[in-house]
């Protein structure tokens, strides 16, 4: 490939190849790379009625399933360790290469490809006739057709527009690329945040030296973590097509709410901003000093921060003049590419080494604008449903160290010693 592509070309076009490779070092990421699916995994999958299978899907799944939409909820990848050894493994690109006709993105730019590879056989076909041939046994034969001209071009022009080319799929793959990791971090906020104010609340329980009940206090801080919970999970719904996740989404809340909070965040317009506004109630029921509840609600402005960011990026796609003139011109770009690439081929048996020449540069600058496209919307390839029920987890299980070092008969003597002189 690289001796019937780069060798005919000049020094510009060699450039545009090593900036067309940066524009791709960014996309190495973890939103793409498959996870191998364990024992565990999969019987966490069955455990949890919302759980989505992440990893390369199975075999025994449906075709639509293997790329494009179907496909993206397999591209839903967390990493942990393991996976990081694997990632990072010398055999890496051995095994990138064998799973090649494997992998959605290139499933996805099958029509393309085809379009393009159409063209160049087309056009070895066409110009073996109008302009001679060379037969099994090496015997030249003339031309079939004298009345019609061979179709080429010169090779001057696409060197000219391979860096603008360029530089349309390296902005492309970046702000693209940079929604994804703004999504990313909104939800590295909210797992954040979520603990922070779940520990505070859970530690700041009560005035100093007043006696707690540790009935109602677990009920309150249940609340809290439940009320937390519920706002990113309606987050997640917020952020995710109704017919994947409605129905997941109204059992959980019935099966972890109480009926009336079910339904009242159910039946809101805007759900997550419900949850919110039931969570701020629940924290200013916390028997603490204002102070300290204006310290936990500056958490609850961060989760409109994060909302409102990530409804903005689900409303605003990166403009659409900008996306369809650069899939325009790849497009107008390739589809002509094979005349001009023809006579830099006649080394080849009937300039034949064009056709699997020109399905590669199809395959790999089509599928540049193929990886932007999938990450322009950055929601339904992140692993939402695992943030929420690590979210989730973690937020019961900091409620229920409610007391632990604050109840001893010693800390609540020292502290109603130091309000002593106070009273």
């Amino acid at each position: 490939f690289f001796y019937f592509i780069v060798l005919p070309t000049s020094i510009t076009t060699m450039r545009l190849s090593t900036l067309l490779l940066l524009a791709l070092a960014p996309l190495q990421t973890n939103a793409f790379a498959p996870q191998p699916m364990t024992t565990s995994s999969v019987n966490a999958a069955v455990q949890s009625s919302t759980s989505l299978q992440m990893g390369p899907p199975q075999a025994d799944v449906v075709l639509q399933e293997t790329y494009g939409e179907g496909s993206r909820k397999y591209r839903r990848t967390v990493y942990t360790h393991n996976e990081w050894v694997k990632h990072r493994s010398s055999d890496r690109f051995l095994r990138n290469l064998s799973s090649i006709f494997n992998s959605g993105v290139y499933k996805s730019l099958a029509k393309e490809v085809l379009a393009t590879t159409a063209v160049a056989t087309f056009l070895v076909i066409f110009n073996g006739l109008t302009g001679g041939y060379t037969d099994l046994d090496g015997v030249q034969h003339d031309a079939v057709i004298n009345a019609l001209p061979m179709l080429t071009l010169p090779l001057t022009p696409f060197t000219l527009l391979s860096p603008s080319l360029g530089l349309l799929l390296v902005f492309r793959t970046n702000s693209s690329y940079g929604r994804w990791d703004e999504a990313r971090k909104f939800w590295g906020l909210n797992i954040n945040h979520t603990r922070d104010l779940n520990r505070m609340a859970t530690a700041w329980y009560g005035h100093d030296g007043i006696p707690v009940d540790p009935e109602k206090r677990a009920e309150d801080l249940r609340q809290v973590s439940l009320m937390t919970w519920a706002f990113v999970r309606s987050m997640k719904r917020h952020l995710s097509p109704p017919d994947e996740d409605e129905d997941a989404y109204i059992m959980e809340l019935n099966s972890r709410l109480a009926p009336s909070q079910a339904e009242a965040i159910a039946s809101a317009t805007h759900r997550p901003n419900r949850a919110l506004y039931d969570l701020s109630v629940a924290i200013d029921k916390l028997p603490m000093h204002f102070m300290r509840k204006n310290e936990i609600n500056k958490n609850l402005s961060i989760f409109e921060d994060t909302l409102g960011g990530s409804e903005r990026l689900l409303s605003s796609p990166v403009p659409l003049f900008y996306t369809r003139h650069t899939a325009r011109f790849l497009s107008t770009w390739l589809l002509l590419l094979p005349f001009a690439m023809y006579d830099p081929f006649k080394g080849s048996w009937n300039h034949v080494a064009e056709i699997p020449a020109i399905a590669l540069a199809s395959v790999f600058l089509f599928g540049i604008e193929e990886l932007a496209t999938q990450l322009e919307e950055p929601f339904t390839i992140l692993p939402m449903q695992g943030f929420c029920d690590k979210i989730g987890a973690n937020c019961d299980e900091i409620v229920s160290w409610r007391g632990q070092g604050l109840d001893e008969k010693s800390v609540v003597e020292e502290k109603m010693e130091a309000m002593a002189p106070l009273l």
